[in-house]
Formats: C-alpha cells, sequence, structure tokens
C-alpha cells in the first residue's frame, strides 16, 4: 500500500506532537503580533487534521476546533500556499463555510510548512469586515508563520526528529515511554513493537554498493508504508537506522500479531526499492512496571533478530534466548582477561594413535577455560564466539605459544611427538601470520615438524588464493599441515590436489556410524582410499570402540583419535599415560567376527 500525499501529510503532522498539547506562549506571542499587524480582532495557528482545524494557539476565538471542511485553513495546509479571501460573503466556496456563516467576511492564510514541503496548517488572520492585504502585510504574515515553524521545530523537534524519516527519534520514544510506566493504568496490557528493515550485513553490502543516499530513501519510503500500514493512528518512532517502533495493545493474547503487519513484511521485501535490503522483522515485548525503556528496546531488538531464524520473521521476546546472548556477550568481554591471566585459560591434549603399530605418534592441542565465576567453560560454547570475533588471533596465538612451551618440556622429558594445533580463516588473513609461527617456533627452540596446524576446508575457502599462498610458506619451511573436518566443507576432494597439506582428518560425524551399515563403511573407505593415493596420510576422528578401531584398521586407515585411547589429557596426566601400556599399546585389536 502506497502511501498517498495527504497521508504522508498527516504523517509528518502526527509526528511532530502537537495536537491536543497544552498552550504556550511562545505560540501565543506571535499569534498575538499577527493580529496587532493586521489591526484585525483574530488570529490563529491553525493545523489541519483529518476532520477539523485544532487551534495550537488563538486570539479572538473562542472554540479549540472548527470542522476541516471548508475552512480556508484547511485549504492553506493541502495546496502549502498564501491564500486571501477580500470577501467571505461573496465566494461561493467559503461563502456557505461554518467561517462565513459566523459573520467572518476577511481571511488571510500563510502556510506553516515543514523543511520537506509537508503543509501542517496555517497562521490566519480574520476580519469581521472585507478588506485587503497589501503586500507589507503579507509578507509579514509570511515572516510570522516562517517563526511559527521555528518555534515548532525547536520545541518539538530539536534532537527529537530523526532528519532522514522526519519521526520522532529514540530520545522521544524513551522520553514518551517513561510517561507510559510511570502509570500502571496506561502501559498495563501494552507491548512495543519493533520494526527492524534489514541486518548489518545487509546495510553494510547496500551502503557499499549505492551510498547511503540509497539507504536514506529506502528507510523514508519505510516509514511512510509502515504509516499507512497504522493507519496513523499511533506514534511511530525511528529508534535507529533502519528500526521501526511503536507501542499498542496486546489483543486476545502477548503473542498475537496484527495481520496487516505481518504483510507489511512481504510488502517491503517485495517493493522494487526494496529488492537489494532485506529480511525484514518484526520483534515483540511486553511492557512491565519494573522495565526501563532501555530494557523494553533491547528486548524488541532481541526478539526481532530471533525472528529472523523463524518462517513468519516475527517473534516475541523469549527471557532464555536473550540470556544466552547475555551469557555470549560476557563470555566475549571476558576473553580478554582470560587471555591475560596466568589460571583461566590451559591446554589439554588428546592422544593420535597410529593404527598399524599402536603407537601414540601425536597429540592434538585443545583449549580449555575455567572462568572465575561461571566455572568450566565448554569449548564448544565459547570457541565459536572468539572465531567470530578480533580475539581469534591473540587466542591461537596464545595456544601455539603455549603448545610450544609444553612440547619443549616434553623433549626433555624424551616425549617427541608433533603437536597439532587448531587454526581460523581469521590466522589466514594476518599479513605477518607466517612470521608469528616461524619466530614461535625459534623462541621455544622446537623443530618446524614437531608443529602440525589443522585447517578446515570452509576456512580454505573463504579466500583461497590468499590460504593457498599461507598454507604453502608454511609447508616450505616445514610446519606440518591437515585438512581438519574432513568431508564437512563444500570443496571436498576436488581441492586435496591443490593444497599443501600431508594430513586429512576424517570428521567425526563420519565415524560414528562406521558400524551401521554398508554404505557407512563404503563412504568412508572412499575417503580413505582417495586421500591415500593423493599422498596423504589419514587420521581419523571420534573414535570410540574397538569395533570401529577394528574396521578403520582393515580399512587401511593410518591414524585414529577419540575416548578409545584417551580423553583430552592435562600435561601430566598425558605423561603418565604415554610412559604407561596405554601409550605404546592402547589394547589388543579384536578381530572382525
Amino acid at each position: 500500500m502506497i502511501p498517498s500525499p495527504e497521508d504522508i501529510r498527516l504523517s509528518a503532522l502526527y509526528s511532530l506532537g502537537l495536537l491536543d498539547t497544552p498552550a504556550s506562549e511562545s505560540f501565543d506571542r506571535i499569534t498575538r503580533m499577527a493580529s496587532q499587524i493586521f489591526d484585525l480582532p483574530i488570529a490563529a495557528i491553525s493545523l489541519t487534521d483529518t476532520d477539523r482545524q485544532w487551534f495550537k494557539s488563538r486570539v479572538g476565538v473562542e472554540h479549540q476546533s472548527i470542522p476541516r471542511e471548508r475552512a480556508p485553513c484547511a485549504e492553506v495546509a493541502e495546496k502549502s500556499t498564501m491564500l486571501v479571501i477580500p470577501d467571505m460573503a461573496e465566494d461561493a466556496y467559503y461563502s456557505e463555510s461554518n467561517l462565513g456563516k459566523s459573520g467572518v467576511r476577511f481571511c488571510a492564510g500563510a502556510p506553516l510548512t515543514t523543511r520537506e514541503g509537508h503543509g501542517l496548517g496555517a497562521l490566519c488572520v480574520l476580519g469581521l469586515e472585507p478588506r485587503r492585504a497589501n503586500a507589507r502585510e503579507l509578507a509579514a504574515l509570511e515572516d510570522l508563520a516562517a517563526m511559527v515553524m521555528a518555534q515548532i521545530e525547536l520545541q518539538h523537534a530539536y534532537g527529537r526528529i530523526d532528519p532522514v524519516s522526519g519521526l520522532p527519534n529514540r530520545t522521544q520514544f524513551f522520553e514518551d515511554l517513561s510517561d507510559l510506566i510511570k502509570e500502571p493504568a496506561k502501559h498495563l496490557g501494552r507491548r512495543g513493537i519493533l520494526v527492524d528493515l534489514a541486518e548489518a550485513r545487509q546495510l553494510d553490502d547496500l551502503s557499499r554498493v549505492l551510498g547511503p543516499t540509497r539507504i536514506d530513501a529506502t528507510v523514508r519510503e519505510a516509514a511512510q508504508r509502515l504509516r499507512a500500514a497504522m493507519d496513523f493512528k499511533k506514534n511511530l518512532y525511528h529508534v535507529s537506522a533502519t528500526q521501526f517502533a511503536f507501542i499498542e495493545e496486546l489483543g486476545n493474547s502477548a503473542t498475537h500479531f496484527p495481520p496487516n503487519l505481518g504483510e507489511l513484511l512481504a510488502e517491503l521485501e517485495d517493493a522494487s526499492s526494496f529488492t537489494i535490503l532485506m529480511t525484514p522483522a518484526i520483534g515483540v515485548a511486553v511492557i512491565a512496571s519494573d522495565d526501563t525503556p532501555e530494557d523494553i528496546l533491547r528486548a524488541m531488538s532481541s526478539a526481532a533478530r530471533d525472528a529472523r531464524l523463524t518462517p513468519t520473521k516475527v517473534e516475541v521476546y523469549s527471557k532464555s534466548s536473550d540470556d544466552r546472548h547475555q551469557r555470549s556477550f560476557r563470555l566475549l568481554q571476558d576473553f580478554d582477561n582470560a587471555l591475560k591471566s596466568n589460571d583461566q585459560l590451559s591446554l589439554v591434549f588428546q592422544p593420535r594413535v597410529n593404527l598399524a603399530n599402536d603407537r601414540c605418534i601425536g597429540a592434538e592441542v585443545l583449549l580449555r577455560w575455567q572462568h572465575p565465576v561461571l566455572g568450566s567453560i565448554s569449548p564448544g560454547e565459547f570457541a565459536p564466539i572468539i572465531e567470530q570475533s578480533p580475539y581469534i588471533t591473540k587466542m591461537t596465538a596464545w595456544v601455539v605459544d603455549a603448545a610450544l612451551r609444553q612440547s619443549s618440556l616434553w623433549k626433555a622429558s624424551g616425549i617427541h611427538i608433533p603437536l597439532s594445533v587448531n587454526i581460523s580463516a581469521a590466522n589466514l588473513e594476518e599479513v605477518d601470520f607466517v612470521q608469528k609461527i616461524v619466530l614461535a617456533l625459534l623462541r621455544h627452540g622446537i623443530v618446524p615438524e614437531m608443529l602440525e596446524l589443522e585447517v578446515t576446508e570452509s576456512a580454505i575457502m573463504k579466500n583461497a588464493a590468499n590460504c593457498l599462498a599461507k598454507l604453502s610458506a608454511l609447508s616450505e619451511g616445514g610446519i606440518r599441515l591437515s585438512i581438519d573436518d574432513f568431508g564437512t566443507g563444500y570443496s571436498s576432494l576436488s581441492y586435496l590436489q591443490k593444497l599443501p597439506t600431508t594430513v586429512v582428518k576424517i570428521d567425526q560425524s563420519f565415524i560414528h556410524d562406521l558400524n551401521l551399515g554398508h554404505r557407512q563403511r563404503n563412504l568412508v573407505h572412499s575417503m580413505i582410499k582417495l586421500s591415500q593415493d593423493l599422498g596423504y596420510q589419514v587420521v581419523a576422528e571420534g573414535v570410540e570402540t574397538l569395533e570401529v578401531a577394528d574396521i578403520l584398521k582393515t580399512m587401511g586407515c593410518d591414524d585414529a583419535q577419540g575416548y578409545l585411547f584417551a580423553k583430552p589429557l592435562r600435561p601430566a596426566e598425558f605423561e603418565s599415560w604415554f610412559w604407561s601400556d596405554r601409550g605404546t599399546v592402547y589394547r589388543p585389536l579384536k578381530a572382525i567376527s
């Protein structure tokens, strides 16, 4: 639904919040000046609503408003031009108006127009006798109308109106919401609605291609469509670059949502102006008396983010979901302190066993975090958060340094095995990543062959050309390279022949189901055979039973790691395990029945 010019004009009027507000001396002063300049008994600042002319200020008028029909000030607002009626009794149209019938003969009105060209109403002077207005008087009336608009901007818009949409901004939203919360009778049974036009990533892409001017035009169109969808009966606020909010009654339930706004989401996506942006979403949050405006807006934003994961793109605030996001944010904030502390981060080591001779031939390095307040944090929880943050490069540097320090200690005690460390796409994008690794090896006196770096297929494919160059430089320096979680990426076997890696680690999701049937076995066997034909050493991850180990051995798989051999072990535990019988021969393999 495309709003009409009148809809847009009314939206501009309503967004200023002027209608039905108390009298103001700053406006009355201008009205009195108009009356004095024209030497007329009646003057008014008249705002044109849907069906009435409401007077923000008036001299010589008893009524607060008059009907809009055939009101001269309505014509001024609609056309945004000066209107002069020398004798209303002689005017065929206005002689039958309310003013004409009440005895008004003369009328002159100057438009009250916003910077965007929307007519709000008029500054009018009226007389009970016919007369004419000279150029000096009309120029003065226009100047006074401009003073009215300046006062409107000063009192009702300065710092409270978004310059792009012309709607009340977040400051005004917080103030109005605070007033609402203070009165339980008003806020009970109400909820906040937030319409989020686009994700941050989408905005970045659009801005990069088309520039901010196009985004502004898109936001303005969205504001107009939203106002039209709500029939201009609710206050709409522009609370961030692409987010709009309003308050409404709950209706039947907190989860019910007006169908017209659900339809609006589809309209926004289909509109030509939005084809590049958009996955609009709506977040809903019930207003409680103990909430602050900031809490309510954050809850709506959280719900809108969750809504993007739903088919309807509409979601009600969930405390449990919000708690998860809050925890993730806290972990991200606290990780920097963890890196600087001496007792929060530590390493564990999971052995890698050669299936042909049953000996430990290496270990994978895994990071652990003991939070001082939250306790032990699972790597499955914190690793994905850190990998998407700037801390990922610091985390990898910490792990590499700690792993090489441990390797140096073990070398002195006779444990001389390669250690493998996981790296991410962000590490391969570091300009000096290769130099950092080389310097770390030199600092701890470890030969390159004792360090293996594991990287996933998906990490390589984010910037294949750059990653290949970095991996080649590492390989030429003698550092072992492996493809981690093989089979889960989208490049699969096609890149094996191009990568300077020597080890393939088959993801545990394939290994767990190895004993369930021939299809699973054939798939893993094919992965092992093809990888070895290309010159790769193959490692099976997640081996937990002797039966699976037996199957892998008959397939010719080189190495394996998993709970069958050992869980990830702390350094002292690993040393004990390594020097025990389990360290050299994990257990005789049972024959396949």
